[in-house]
C-alpha cells in the first residue's frame, strides 16, 4: 500500500516544514530516489489590488473525495511510493502557506511530472472557491492562474 496524506487545514502551517515531518514516517525504503514538493503561499496582490486576507470555502466530503481521486490519478500515470498534499481552508493571511505537496519516487521525471500534474489538477478541478478581502471590498475569484 502507497503512503498517501492528504488533509485540509484550518490553521497555518509550515509547508517545506511538514514535508520533513511527513518524509520520518514513511518507511525507510531504498527505492525512493527522488522527491518533488510544491508550496504555495498567498501573495499580498492580485489582478493589480493589494489582497488584506482570503477566505477558502470548499464542499466537505466532495472535497476531500476530488483530492483523493487527483493524487489516484498521479498513481496510476507515474511510479508515486509515496504522496503528501495539504491544502488550507478558511482565512488565510498573505505570505501563510496555502498548499503543500510532495511526491516521493524512484526517479526524478515521475516524482516531478507527478507533482505538477496534482497541482494543476488541483487548481482546475478541486471544488475551492476563493473570496478576496480587499482594502475596501470583497470579490469573489473567478480564474485560477494558469501553470507557468
Amino acid at each position: 500500500m502507497i503512503p498517501v496524506r492528504i488533509e485540509l487545514r484550518k490553521t497555518g502551517f509550515d509547508g517545506f516544514a511538514e514535508v520533513q515531518e511527513y518524509r520520518k514516517s514513511i518507511p525507510a525504503v531504498s527505492d525512493y530516489g527522488a522527491c518533488s514538493n510544491f508550496v504555495g503561499t498567498m501573495r499580498e496582490y492580485n489582478q493589480g489590488d493589494q489582497v488584506v486576507s482570503m477566505y477558502l470555502e470548499h464542499y466537505s466530503g466532495m472535497t476531500e473525495e476530488q483530492l483523493e481521486a487527483i493524487v489516484g490519478k498521479a498513481q496510476n500515470d507515474y511510479e508515486v511510493l509515496a504522496a503528501l498534499l495539504l491544502h488550507r481552508i478558511g482565512e488565510v493571511q498573505p505570505g501563510e502557506d496555502i498548499v503543500a505537496i510532495a511526491v516521493w519516487s524512484t526517479h526524478r521525471k515521475d516524482a516531478f511530472a507527478a507533482c505538477r500534474d496534482i497541482m494543476e489538477a488541483l487548481k482546475s478541478t478541486a471544488p475551492f472557491w476563493k473570496k478576496e478581502q480587499l482594502q475596501n471590498e470583497d470579490r469573489w475569484v473567478k480564474n485560477n492562474s494558469p501553470g507557468q
